[in-house]
């Protein structure tokens, strides 16, 4: 294996910078004396929040009941990027000045109109690291009671719960993503579902 001490950075370029991410390339001294440039793009930490909720205290659709199972909340939207919708976890930006659980505190009564009561880390992990510099956390959020929800204006979010045993399964068909499926199967990992 290459220690990063054999990989000497000859240039660092930002080509464009977009408000959202910025883009450009590290022109890398490889190991063996070869040139090569290194695309990125970095992007803010993130964070994605699985969001169990009581059963009782969300209302059943059908007949106004309790509903019988704890459940967990997901939001539908719309990806222009990939021109699908997608049923999401909560997430977003982690502000300066936040920690991932701040963060997602914020942003799940943001999106959804709940804010938990406690909320846990279970992971913290770089994404795409042959092209992005961006970090992401999943986040365990419990213990939820309405708030107030304030969407930001890109923002066109459905709200929906799943019943947690079958949130993974629901969550596995297409189209799906990798933020969902990591967040799920880590709260499973560490027997949260």
């Amino acid at each position: 294996m290459t220690a990063p001490d054999e990989w000497d950075l000859l240039e660092e370029r930002t080509e464009y910078e977009t408000g959202w991410y910025d883009g450009g390339y590290d022109l890398l001294e490889q190991p063996d004396g070869t040139e090569k440039r290194y695309f990125w793009a970095e992007l803010p930490a993130a964070v994605v929040v699985v969001a169990r909720i009581d059963g009782s205290v969300l209302e059943d659709v059908a007949d106004g009941e309790p509903a019988a199972d704890d459940r967990l909340l997901f939001v539908e939207q719309y990806r222009p990027t990939i021109r699908e919708t997608h049923l999401e976890l909560p997430a977003g930006i982690v502000e300066d000045g936040e920690s991932y659980t701040q963060a997602a505190t914020r942003e799940l009564e943001e999106e959804t109109g709940f804010r938990p009561s406690s909320t846990a880390l279970l992971q913290e992990y770089a994404v795409a690291t042959g092209v992005l510099r961006h970090d992401r956390a999943i986040v365990y959020a419990e213990g939820l009671e309405p708030g107030d929800r304030e969407l930001d204006s890109n923002e066109f979010l459905e709200v929906t719960t799943v019943p947690v045993s079958e949130a993974l399964e629901r969550a596995r068909e297409q189209p799906t993503n990798d933020a969902t499926l990591s967040g799920l199967l880590l709260a499973a990992e560490d027997g949260l579902l």
